[in-house]
């Protein structure tokens, strides 16, 4: 039952319906909408499921069952988004499989328990046929658009919600295929659960299907009852529908005539109207002034460490069966260190090669540290409408996300390759022979290249496009850059502009590389013996063991900084539709 008061909104025309026989029972009462756009009335479904903003909702309550509803709504409920929100890599059986092992307590429900869930489910939607084909990418050919419809419900219906809410489950498919779907719906209604979602300009064999009908123009209710009975209603009012005429198009065309500012007040003064105002007032009795209604908290079904092997398994089993990322980032590490080693071969400890060469060599390896991680910028960005459908639906949690997406991107394309990289390009060149110092050069580019992937990390937290990414990542690796040391000597800089080489990725990795390499190293010409000690005193380099680890320590700090805000951006990012 619904009763919105006048907004003066944008139009929102398509219509809302709702399957019901016994299941819950879903009241608005008195709501006030502002500012609805989007040429349809998802804003009651999306809204009172938790997923729309609020934000026009001037006053009023929504209620389940008598009950007040919150946010926590979303972990009770089920809602399936108009555009499929899928893992593509993964099976139809593999998707199930994940929803229930993250939705269903395992203390109550076992392997096998889980397992006879989703072969339920399977039969009831008619999956079996694709049940073990991947749903598909943009480079993976996988299920036909129905089947990814019907998977997505089937995501939802696993923990058995009695209450279902779904945004235009029919757009984008064909006719057979959309009537098959509401058929679907149909019978699942029948089972004992309220269906709620708007669709748009339905066919008759679907309108026949509903058995209630909600009808909005520009924010102003101008119908709601049993949709059997919207015909007669509008025929009182002198609109009459021709022969052959598909009830759906009726509706939008009377709506938005040239009397449609007249019919929510039609409505308002009608004897249906007042009927639903009467059962809203008997609803919310007892809930003025806050009283009454407040359901239990709801929390996670699953702990934290259960997440953790679910979500992370699941991204290992994405990053076997979509390596590219890793495959070209081990190929262009392995390129720029033979490149480097052969550039820079068996540098010599005779100067002045001795130390042009190999300042030139560890500029060129912070560079390629730091900027050949842009890739990392995709890491929230990709998946940022799987992360906010899945984590808005309670599937995880965002901590959980985040450091199963953080592990499954360091080691396969930051960490595997920087050693590589390091064992090839540290003995081409021929630096201290030492195994010790090898060690120290590999922590430091590591080090390197996980300060500036955590930077990637937080920007692509914090933006939702690639190329607004790509800007904002630039920008900082060229201050950085400048602000290193080798390209100008920090020491001759302005007082003003100094301070900016303390945030440099650049400095610190330069510094740590070059005492590691100089320190204890004799060069040496015809008449010149120079200690290397004495060439990082020329460049104001504190070489002593707290001058070498500071660098380090820095790194990290950075590293810590930019992981924790990119977490803090990761639980800010807009949810709402």
């Amino acid at each position: 039952m619904e009763d919105c008061s006048p907004a003066g909104a944008p139009a929102a025309d398509d219509p809302e319906v709702m399957f019901q026989v016994p299941g819950p029972t879903v009241s608005f009462s008195r709501l006030h909408y502002s500012g609805m756009g989007g040429g349809d009335i998802r804003g009651m479904d999306g809204g009172t499921s938790g997923r729309k903003d609020p934000a026009g909702l001037k006053f009023g309550q929504v209620l389940i069952d008598g009950k007040m509803v919150d946010s926590d709504l979303r972990l009770i409920s089920a809602y399936v988004v108009q555009d499929d929100i899928l893992m593509g890599t993964l099976s139809v059986r593999e998707n199930l499989l994940f929803s229930v092992n993250l939705r269903l307590d395992p203390r109550h429900y076992s392997t096998t328990d889980k397992q006879q869930r989703v072969d339920s489910i399977i039969d009831d939607l008619g999956l079996q046929d694709c049940a073990h084909t991947k749903i598909g990418t943009e480079f993976l050919r996988g299920v036909s658009g129905g089947e990814r419809k019907r998977c997505s419900i089937g995501m939802e219906l696993i923990t058995s919600p009695r209450l279902l809410f779904l945004d235009e489950p029919t757009t984008g498919l064909d006719s057979n295929t959309a009537n098959h779907i509401i058929n679907l719906l149909h019978r699942l209604s029948r089972s004992g659960k309220t269906i709620v979602f708007s669709i748009h300009q339905p066919r008759y064999s679907i309108f026949s299907r509903f058995d209630h009908l909600t009808l909005m123009h520009r924010g102003e209710l101008v119908y709601a009852g049993a949709a059997g009975k919207a015909l007669s209603y509008f025929t009182d009012l002198g609109y009459h529908c021709e022969p052959f005429n598909n009830p759906s198009d009726f509706f939008l065309d009377v709506t938005n005539g040239e009397a449609h500012n007249l019919l929510a007040v039609s409505y308002r003064q009608s004897t249906q109207y007042q009927r639903v105002v009467e059962e809203l007032d008997h609803l919310t009795q007892g809930l003025e002034g806050g009283v009454g209604g407040q359901g239990q908290k709801a929390d996670y079904v699953t702990s934290f460490w259960y997440q953790m092997r679910i979500v992370g398994g699941r991204m290992v089993v994405n990053s076997l069966r979509n390596p590219q990322t890793s495959y070209a980032q081990l190929a262009l590490n392995i390129f720029f260190a033979l490149l480097v080693g052969l550039i820079y071969y068996q540098i010599p400890l005779t100067l002045p090669e001795a130390l042009q060469n190999r300042m030139g060599a560890f500029f060129f390896l912070i560079i390629n540290m730091v900027f050949g991680n842009l890739s990392a910028v995709e890491l929230f960005i990709n998946e940022r409408a799987l992360f906010i459908h899945e984590n808005s639906s309670g599937y995880y949690r965002t901590s959980v996300y985040f450091l199963s997406k953080i592990f499954a991107d360091l080691i396969p394309n930051r960490i595997v390759p920087i050693l590589i990289f390091s064992a090839i390009a540290y003995y081409m060149m021929g630096l201290k022979p030492a195994f010790t110092a090898f060690l120290l050069f590999t922590l430091t580019l590591s080090l390197v290249s996980l300060a500036g992937v955590s930077l990637a990390f937080l920007v692509s937290a914090s933006v939702s496009s690639f190329a607004m990414a790509n800007v904002l990542i630039a920008l900082p690796f060229v201050f950085m850059m400048v602000f290193g040391g080798f390209l100008v000597n920090l020491n001759s800089m302005l007082s003003w502009l100094s301070w900016l080489k303390w945030i440099s990725i650049f400095r610190y990795g330069l510094e740590a590389v070059t005492i590691n390499e100089f320190k204890g190293q004799i060069f040496y010409s015809n008449t010149t013996i120079l200690p290397g000690e004495v060439y990082l005193e020329t460049q104001g380099i504190d070489y002593s063991t707290w001058g070498f680890w500071q660098n380090h320590v820095a790194l990290a700090g950075i590293i810590t900084v930019c992981m924790v805000l990119a977490y803090i951006q990761l639980r800010r990012i807009n949810r709402w539709k």
